[in-house]
């Protein structure tokens, strides 16, 4: 397995100093938070970026003594190529004031702006620094003299080699997985989703144990079946689908663990009484034992935007416990979809399962909007798979979150058959 060539490009240790005496706009315009500064940071081709901008005491050169950071930019091979030995301009415009805007007018007052020349040729194989230190925004009066605004910002790029997966189907269609290098499309995995609801010891492996009998192994299955009421009720359950790797031995899978059911009086999933996944891995030499590595939890949110709520939690090395380590939670448009994305470039955490801490960017997966086709295209940091089995694991979760659109889809609406429960067990292991 080769990874893809990707590069991160880092926007960090931003930090504002502006000219004793002088103060943001104040009145309405102000920023109700303690940093009332903000800047807007373009690249061609890209969305537009804003980050928050702390206030540094310091006057001289070193390094500010408070500075945040903006998420930063993933260049994908295609862009790695056409950003090559051609310099582009990313440019940083600082604001103060309210951020967003008041009838269609920018609500913010620009202080200054930066321009940064760009080129990414070698950022593939190399870091490279374009910028570290402080840059004057520009000028003003203060009685006779002038003095300076002065932005200090960090500006890099490091090597972010990733591998990319797609799915040749839609996840509940039983496709095989295709890895993507360049032009070159290889099988490496291959799916068997079902959807047996009639059954409640579906919602997992008939055979599956925990990898230790510790009672507070099963904390996260006893709280989801504990839910689950003893006459019928609306639900989506029994949910999951295996994943094959090509000798045909399962070597992951997603679980409905607990079932998707509408909250009282009405016909959504509420984030009050989420339904919720298991993403499972064989144990030991022996097939017939799995055990979990993470837990991925859906609901359909309410409000202006309607979304598709999640949270994925990673398993401890002592099994499943009542809370879980959360690396990912957050909310995509039902209409449009949107990336389901695991990325920790400011914190580290340490889980043994994973073989590698938690940092940086772990996984990215895309999600169609409600009723469109989706074909998941799958990405996984180089440092978080070390074997087949690593990989296939983020390819189980990247299904479960595309399932879970389906899963969470208002209950007047209906299915497509695939999803439907089947007439006949069937016999996965």
């Amino acid at each position: 397995m080769d990874p893809c060539p990707y590069a991160r490009l880092i926007i960090e240790s931003l930090a504002l100093q502006l000219p004793i005496g002088s103060k943001p706009s104040s009145g309405s315009g102000v920023h109700p938070t303690t940093t009332p500064c903000y800047c807007k940071i373009r690249l061609k081709n890209y969305p537009t970026q804003t980050a928050l901008l702390p206030f540094s005491s310091g006057r001289d050169d070193s390094p500010p003594d408070v500075g945040s950071s903006a998420p930063g930019f993933h260049v994908d091979p295609a862009a790695l190529r056409n950003m090559s030995g051609r310099p582009v301009l990313l440019r940083v415009s600082v604001y103060s004031g309210r951020m967003g805007q008041t009838c269609g007018v920018s609500s913010g007052k620009l202080i200054g702006r930066v321009s940064v020349s760009i080129d990414l040729k070698g950022a593939e194989v190399k870091p490279i620094v374009f910028q570290s230190g402080w840059v004057s925004l520009g000028k003003e009066r203060d009685g006779k003299n002038a003095v300076q605004a002065r932005l200090h910002l960090e500006i890099r790029s490091e090597p972010d080699p990733r591998f990319v997966f797609h799915f040749g189907g839609e996840p509940e269609c039983s496709p095989v997985v295709y890895q993507i290098q360049g032009s070159i499309r290889q099988p490496v995995f291959s799916c068997k989703f079902s959807a047996d609801r009639n059954s409640r010891s579906r919602s997992l492996p008939a055979n599956f144990t925990p990898n230790n009998n510790n009672n507070n192994n099963k904390a996260w299955i006893v709280r989801s079946l504990s839910g689950e009421k003893e006459k019928p009720v609306r639900e989506r359950k029994g949910w999951m689908i295996m994943i094959y790797d090509l000798s045909g031995s399962p070597v992951a899978a997603a679980s409905v663990i607990t079932p998707f059911v509408p909250s009282p009086g009405s016909d959504r999933v509420s984030r009050s009484n989420p339904g919720a996944w298991l993403i499972l891995q064989p144990h030991g030499s022996h097939l017939s034992s799995w055990k979990p590595w993470g837990r991925l939890e859906a609901w359909r949110e309410r409000g202006s935007v309607d979304g598709l709520g999640y949270k994925f939690e990673l398993v401890t090395e002592s099994g499943l416990t009542k809370t879980g380590i959360t690396i990912a939670e957050g909310t995509m448009s039902v209409k449009k979809g949107g990336q389901f994305c695991i990325d920790k470039r400011d914190s580290t955490v340490e889980v043994g399962l994973m073989r590698s801490p938690v940092k940086g960017f772990v996984m990215g997966s895309s999600v169609e909007g409600e009723g469109k086709v989706s074909k998941p295209l799958v990405q996984v940091g180089m440092q978080h798979v070390k074997c087949m089995a690593d990989a296939a694991l983020f390819i189980a979760l990247s299904a479960a979150i595309d399932l879970s659109m389906d899963a969470c889809r208002l209950f007047s609406s209906k299915l497509r058959k695939e999803l439907c429960h089947n007439d006949h067990q069937n016999d996965f292991f």
